[in-house]
């Protein structure tokens, strides 16, 4: 699994023109799933979301988690995170898993992330065409993949 993390002021993601979930401050998360993917990987990455300390602290440090200052999440499922790119200029998605795999792992990582930060969180429409807007806050922006635990 791979997550791209934005801290944001506000962002929300529409589907033919109507806004179907969005948040204040807080992040949003990208979230590319692959076949080998298991309980596991959500557990770290919702483990490193919920901690990930990017959030300014009193003396402007970033020293705080959205769940510290409150903050909203929203997960957008997007295959294309999965791409490989190695050779040639047309990106390669055989390692992103297809529906019936990648959904309920997504629909997992989701309640794991609601149940850890203790709050509802806003999601994208699976495998919809979506427009996602935002206002990056910083600009923040952190990739994490569970299969590269350690760097």
């Amino acid at each position: 699994m791979r997550i791209v993390i934005q801290k944001v002021k506000e962002t929300f993601v529409s589907v033919d023109g109507e806004i179907i979930s969005s948040i204040k401050k807080g992040l949003l998360v990208l979230v590319g799933i692959e076949n080998a993917d298991t309980q596991e990987d959500i557990n770290y990455l919702t483990k490193k979301l919920i901690q990930l300390r990017v959030f300014e602290d009193e003396n402007g440090v970033m020293n705080l988690s959205v769940k510290d200052v409150d903050g909203e999440v929203l997960i957008v499922s997007q295959f294309t995170l999965q791409a490989n790119t190695k050779k040639g200029n047309r990106p390669s998605y055989i390692r992103a898993a297809r529906p019936d795999f990648s959904i309920p792992m997504y629909e997992k990582f989701v309640k794991a992330v609601e149940e850890s930060l203790g709050k509802k969180v806003g999601t994208g429409k699976f495998g919809a065409m979506m427009d996602v807007a935002l206002i990056n806050d910083g600009p923040v922006t952190i990739i994490i993949d569970s299969k590269q635990k350690g760097f």
